[in-house]
């Protein structure tokens, strides 16, 4: 079995990653205002996507879905979405200050190159750029770890950009991802993980286009080690993944169900452990021997005259055998817990 250089040292916690993709629809100050977003829910990272329109596309790139009211053309749409250098330190900048990794997918070696001047901390490579041999070349000359998105890819895809990147010894990562917006649950995938770790031996996460939290917290029960979600200030905005990202509030639900999951599953305490915890409550609801009825000194006990009652801390429910058949030394009343000195014993 291959062995791969951890992509992170620790994998304690599931590493979340808020995807702004295109959602700022070229405003600079929705995209800093995303970064707060995601800073306050928590996560980890932030990540962009970093579209030169020259160096990317050409006139002839047709639409996935024409959404755009104002952009005739694909490229027209890469030109409004495209940030300049200096608005993109200052996004990095941004990040950093508020404790987020800053992280953007390259579209082109150009983009590549720009990134890597800002110093991102790994790359993120799209699912259609598995197919790119230019930005693969180029972000595994940076030698820095490398998630691979899996969303149009099939097994055998995998295999070659593993290979690459174990032949030139970059850390990996891969992603579940299903190409589909937004993703149902048939999509998710999420057997797809533990195939995917068990194959590449490497560390695996997801990268949900469900629009809800449902998807990340199953994958994070499963064991994902990285999980990225888009992110909107309203599904009702503008923008090609609206209707497949989470707004801020699912964010911060999202992100604080996948801590207490992982808190979780990273415990190791014992049912006897968890048991000991809880000695008074089965103190206070537990139960022990008295009577049905107030009965006389002299009475020998049959199964008729008692039962069990709260609390526990008398005679228990495993003695009913060593109780039957002792005589009462006194009178002895029904909302009392039976003593063994009621009965002449110990």
């Amino acid at each position: 079995m291959h062995e791969n250089r951890q992509f992170r040292d620790d994998f304690s916690q599931c590493y979340i990653i808020g995807e702004i993709a295109q959602a700022h629809d070229g405003s600079l100050g929705s995209a800093h205002a995303y970064i707060d977003v995601v800073a306050d829910a928590g996560c980890d990272a932030v990540k962009f996507q970093t579209h030169i329109a020259a160096a990317e596309s050409t006139l002839d790139e047709p639409w996935r879905v024409k959404f755009s009211y104002q952009d005739e053309t694909r490229f027209d749409y890469w030109e409004r979405m495209s940030f300049s250098v200096e608005q993109w330190v200052e996004l990095r900048d941004h990040a950093v200050d508020r404790g987020l990794d800053f992280v953007s997918s390259p579209f082109s070696v150009q983009a590549v190159d720009l990134l890597n001047d800002l110093d991102v901390p790994w790359w993120k490579v799209a699912s259609g750029e598995i197919y790119n041999p230019e930005i693969l070349d180029r972000i595994f000359s940076t030698g820095k770890p490398v998630l691979f998105s899996s969303g149009m890819s099939s097994l055998g895809d995998l295999e070659r950009v593993v290979r690459q990147a174990r032949d030139q010894e970059i850390p990996f990562g891969i992603l579940q991802c299903t190409t589909s917006y937004p993703c149902s649950p048939e999509e998710w995938g999420l057997s797809a993980l533990d195939e995917i770790r068990k194959r590449f031996n490497c560390p695996v996460g997801m990268s949900d286009h469900s629009g809800e939290i449902y998807a990340g917290l199953a994958a994070a029960t499963l064991g994902a080690q990285f999980l990225e979600v888009h992110v909107v200030f309203d599904k009702r905005m503008f923008g090609p993944d609206s209707s497949s990202s989470l707004t801020p509030d699912q964010l911060r639900f999202l992100v604080d169900g996948v801590k207490d999951i992982r808190r979780a599953l990273d415990s190791e305490v014992t049912k006897d452990q968890l048991a000991e915890t809880k000695s008074d409550l089965r103190a206070m609801f537990g139960r022990s021997w008295a009577l049905v009825d107030n009965l006389p000194a002299g009475t020998i006990l049959e199964r008729k005259h008692v039962c069990l009652k709260k609390p526990a801390g008398g005679i228990g429910f495993d003695q009913l055998e060593n109780l039957l058949g002792r005589k009462l030394v006194s009178d002895t009343l029904c909302n009392r817990l039976l003593k063994w000195q009621d009965v002449g014993g110990e």
